[in-house]
């Protein structure tokens, strides 16, 4: 327990090796600098990481949710101009709709008049560039999850070999010689899995997010076909 003590309260000047007692200006930013240029290029890279992954996550948030927002009446409205025949009024109705939903049922009445089979087959393959322009850079976000705990992993495995070198220059070990090494190995580890648990977390939201928006594509989708075929028309 004494030890315990002397290692949590105590630091070292490692190129003298005199035991004193820890300075109250060391800060996390000395911590990291004494773990020498990889301990800083780790943190520097964990960084990156992390303002890409909040800029990612801020930007597919604010664009998926205007995707979302689909007017409760709109496809009453298609309907509506469809039945009276006013073709043109409908089509200007989605060019004023910024949504997936709407430049699907716009690529739809672009196709009136061809077989049904052809305007399914033109509302999907917009749908299809929809889909890829929301999922855009979740791809990325993925990718941070799973680096950003490797790359705090690979400041851990730096740290214990700037601690054990520490101890192997001194002729006086103590648990103060290794407190930089040993510090910088935590601080990195916990630095990449917090980044790697906050990407993790907001890429499965995101994708949830998308998938209701993808459901609502569909559901106008099969809506407007139905419309179509009604007998009036």
């Amino acid at each position: 327990m004494r030890d315990l003590m002397f290692f949590l309260f105590q630091t070292a000047d490692v190129t003298t090796g005199d035991t004193t007692t820890a300075a109250p200006s060391q800060n996390i930013v000395d911590i990291i600098v004494s773990g020498g240029w990889m301990g800083i290029a780790n943190v520097l890279v964990l960084l990156i990481l992390s303002f890409l992954a909040l800029y990612i996550f801020i930007e597919r948030f604010l664009t998926i949710g205007r995707a979302a927002k689909v007017d409760e009446n709109f496809i009453n409205n298609i309907r509506a101009s469809v039945a009276s025949g006013n073709i043109e009024g409908a089509k200007a109705l989605c060019r004023a709709t910024d949504t997936p939903t709407a430049r699907m049922i716009e690529k739809g009445l672009l196709r009136i008049g061809k077989p049904l089979k052809d305007i399914d087959a033109a509302i999907e393959n917009v749908g299809n560039l929809e889909v890829f322009k929301l999922e855009k850079n979740l791809s990325s976000l993925a990718s941070i999850s799973g680096a950003a705990p490797m790359i705090g992993f690979l400041g851990t495995v730096t740290g214990m070999i700037l601690a054990f070198y520490s101890m192997s220059t001194q002729q006086n070990v103590t648990p103060a010689v290794l407190a930089a090494g040993i510090y910088q190995a935590l601080i990195t580890t916990a630095f990449g899995l917090v980044i790697g648990i906050f990407a993790f977390v907001g890429y499965n939201y995101l994708v949830a997010k998308v998938e209701k928006v993808i459901f609502q594509m569909e559901k106008t989708t099969i809506e407007f076909m139905d419309l179509l075929q009604e007998p009036s028309h």
